[in-house]
């Protein structure tokens, strides 16, 4: 069978020979009980990359993100966020389901609100309204085409958030894509956050899981939140193993995962059926704009040439690179689009 390119997500990335290895012959015990010493490897390996306290294993972002919201606010409180936040557009309104909050969504181009959008989302304290209470920052910004927001753009925003006594957390589902793009660590782009997640099951390869971090206060209400979310989990370590992997080795890789994108970038740029700008690709996402057009049949087309991508919008697509996909897959890809283009 011919290779298929898939990008649609780096979700789509297969565990490794050495994950697999490890999951099979990793030491387990009950993480419930608080007794899987995988786990808790991972858990210690993982708060000292992210510069916290502590770090719970979840298993997924969608959990460990609505976790710290369900910790951080109370029934009738507000969370801002940019308007296509994962939290806000992509988890099935748990913010309201399971945490009675609502969200104040904002937008910002570049998916980083500005620090005077944060101080004029700020409710005045009067019964009438909603307590503002958390501000949830992207990084990188999936919807905004992976776009990164630099510690010092962070820190910005957390100094205005705190100044009207907002907690901030992050939702850093390729903060280590972030992190490569900038050459800073994972810690310098946590550190203005209360809180932070980290995917370990997108660009870093593995197959299941996330961390949440903050400090040993947070992280132990966060374990209550995540067992009242079904979320509990026994023997994990056999994940955890896959976990640890991914997050030692899979940063090196996502320099290349970049590279890529900015290639598919500019070949699609040099098509006149399509509308990117390569300047905006800071890391593996590609969102392009069919001129004119709905989106669907290129993705059909595509996939009838084993290359496989998402629809983002009517007349958009996102593509995403990721360690499965190499040159040949952007170059398929390109082949690929011009040959639609050409129709």
């Amino acid at each position: 069978m011919d290779l298929v390119h898939d990008f649609r997500s780096d979700t789509m990335t297969a565990p490794t020979a050495a994950m697999r290895q490890a999951m099979a012959t990793a030491r387990v015990g009950d993480d419930v009980w608080g007794e899987d010493p995988t786990v808790r490897e991972l858990e210690e390996c993982g708060s000292e990359a992210v510069g916290k306290e502590q770090a719970v294993f979840m298993p997924s972002g969608t959990m460990a993100n609505q976790a710290a919201i369900h910790v951080h606010c109370r029934p009738g409180d507000e969370v801002v966020c940019e308007e296509r936040s994962h939290v806000y557009w992509y988890e099935g309104g748990a913010i309201a389901r399971f945490s009675g909050a609502q969200t104040r969504p904002l937008p910002a181009a570049d998916g980083f609100l500005t620090p005077m959008q944060v101080a004029a989302a700020v409710r005045a304290d009067d019964p009438h309204f909603p307590r503002t209470r958390l501000l949830v920052v992207e990084n990188t910004h999936n919807m905004a085409g992976g776009r990164v927001g630099s510690p010092q753009r962070i820190q910005q925003l957390a100094s205005v958030a705190r100044q009207h006594g907002l907690l901030v957390h992050c939702d850093g589902a390729r903060l280590a894509n972030a992190a490569v793009a900038l050459g800073v660590t994972l810690a310098d782009l946590a550190a203005p956050c209360d809180t932070v997640s980290l995917c370990l099951s997108k660009g870093l390869g593995a197959p299941v899981g996330s961390l949440l971090a903050g400090s040993a206060a947070f992280c132990k209400e966060a374990r209550r939140a995540r067992k009242a979310f079904g979320g509990g989990m026994r023997q994990s370590g056999v994940l955890a193993a896959a976990g640890l992997i991914a997050l030692q080795e899979g940063p090196s890789l996502l320099a290349d995962d970049h590279r890529r994108a900015r290639v598919l970038a500019q070949g699609l740029a040099s098509m006149t059926s399509f509308a990117v700008d390569p300047a905006l690709v800071e890391t593996n996402i590609v969102m392009v704009d069919i001129r004119g057009a709905d989106a669907q049949p290129l993705v059909d087309f595509l996939k009838s040439k084993r290359v496989l991508c998402a629809k983002s919008g009517p007349s958009r697509i996102r593509f995403v690179t990721h360690r499965d996909v190499g040159d040949d897959g952007v170059v398929a890809c390109l082949s690929a689009c011009a040959e639609f283009a050409a129709l």
